[in-house]
């Protein structure tokens, strides 16, 4: 056989691969649409804070509304809920939780673990006195750790944050900040590749950073205190 067919050979190999590892790529959207506007999402569990489903212009999408925050203010039925999450696994992940009161945050129902992969939404900050906030929660663990990366109106900025045994701790702010217009709709999205973390904002790419180890927990949305935020389009690629 001649360098030239052995040469072809390997490079319609290389090329199947390829096309097989992108194949098996799959993306999974939060369809909304059918949710029932004032309730409890369907597809997202409150886990803390106030979230519900609010007509947009003639589209459904998640709110959470941080008027109603108060101090270590779980949602109802937290036990049941963690169970829902986690199984019978949740005294921890109910302690850890109360303990980050100051933060609600809601779990897609319907997306199991990410590693690697993309997370992407869009979302809407609408009011907020003390916190204008939204932003992705990922790697929450069966004890109610987590991570986020989140961007906030009152600093224009987007940070990564890590939530561990109760306590808050600063990770990265993005390389710049970016002011965003009130009461409109902007993207947020994070991209892991066993430690390495980059986050974008509109298609601006803000944040790298090298984690401890690789990610491995449910996802969902995230927010802060008084904030009045909405999201939609949250799509999860693995």
């Amino acid at each position: 056989m001649s360098r030239l067919v052995v040469f072809l050979t390997l490079t319609a190999l290389v090329a199947a691969a390829a096309l097989g590892k992108t194949s098996k790529s799959k993306t999974v959207r939060v369809d909304l649409s059918k949710e029932k506007v004032g309730r409890e999402s369907g597809k997202f569990l409150s886990v803390v804070g106030n979230w519900s489903i609010v007509d947009d212009g003639g589209k459904k999408v998640l709110a959470v509304d941080g008027r109603q925050w108060l101090r270590g203010n779980p949602a109802e039925g937290l036990a049941k809920k963690a169970r829902t999450i986690y199984g019978s696994r949740h005294e921890e992940f109910i302690d850890n939780v109360k303990a980050f009161g100051y933060f609600p945050y809601a779990v897609a129902k319907d997306l199991g673990d990410f590693r690697d992969g993309e997370i992407s939404m869009r979302f809407k900050l609408v009011a907020g006195q003390l916190d204008q906030c939204a932003g992705i929660l990922f790697n929450l663990k069966s004890n109610g750790d987590y991570l986020t990366v989140r961007f906030n109106g009152k600093e224009d900025n987007v940070v990564l944050w890590k939530f561990v045994k109760g306590k808050r701790s600063f990770v990265k702010k993005g390389s710049e900040n970016v002011p965003l217009q009130m009461n409109t709709w902007h993207t947020l999205q994070i991209s892991v590749q066993g430690t390495s973390l980059q986050a974008a904002l509109d298609g601006k790419h803000l944040l790298d950073y090298t984690l401890a180890e690789p990610v491995v927990g449910r996802v969902g949305v995230w927010s802060k205190t008084d904030s009045v935020s909405y999201f939609d389009d949250y799509t999860m690629s693995y």
